[in-house]
């Protein structure tokens, strides 16, 4: 798994998947088109503005709701390089796992971190690092069998090998 450095967008606690990606747009198994509707009913900025490696942070339950792969897919499509939370509701971390989004936990870094910072993330030592405002936090690394699923774009795609 590659490591990460990039501008954070920050969200609240209990951003469900209707919240990722509505509902309405859910008709389309296209994963760029998911990805154009990413954020727009919490963030109309978001797609716009967001790039290749960037940092979503949110606060805690992220991803509650509909029980959607949707979501992460969406999420990863946009380019985000890790979803950082103080915590992921139960499916939303297994459907981000299943698809290939590298997701960490940290109640202090998800706290600390702030909308625009530049962050760094190593994920073989789970370090997070805010560039921005020079703190570091502890996350728990993947084991190495979920870093490989990561690797390989998803469980599907790992399963192939």
């Amino acid at each position: 798994m590659e490591n990460v450095r990039g501008r954070v967008f920050k969200y609240p606690n209990n951003v469900d998947t209707d919240v990722i990606i509505p509902a309405r747009y859910l008709n389309t198994p296209d994963a760029k088109e998911l990805a154009v509707h990413c954020m727009e009913d919490i963030d109309r900025n978001f797609v716009s503005q967001v790039c290749a490696g960037d940092v979503m942070v949110g606060g805690w339950n992220f991803g509650c709701g509909s029980s959607r792969e949707h979501a992460p897919l969406a999420i990863k499509t946009c380019g985000i390089g890790v979803v950082i939370a103080k915590s992921f509701a139960r499916i939303f971390y297994r459907n981000a796992i299943n698809i290939g989004l590298p997701i960490l936990e940290s109640e202090e870094a998800a706290e600390k971190i702030q909308p625009g910072d530049i962050v760094y993330v190593d994920f073989q030592t789970g370090l997070i690092t805010d560039e921005t405002l020079g703190c570091s936090w502890q996350a728990e690394p993947f084991p190495e069998f979920i870093q490989n699923i990561i690797d390989k774009g998803g469980l599907m795609a790992s399963l192939k090998e």
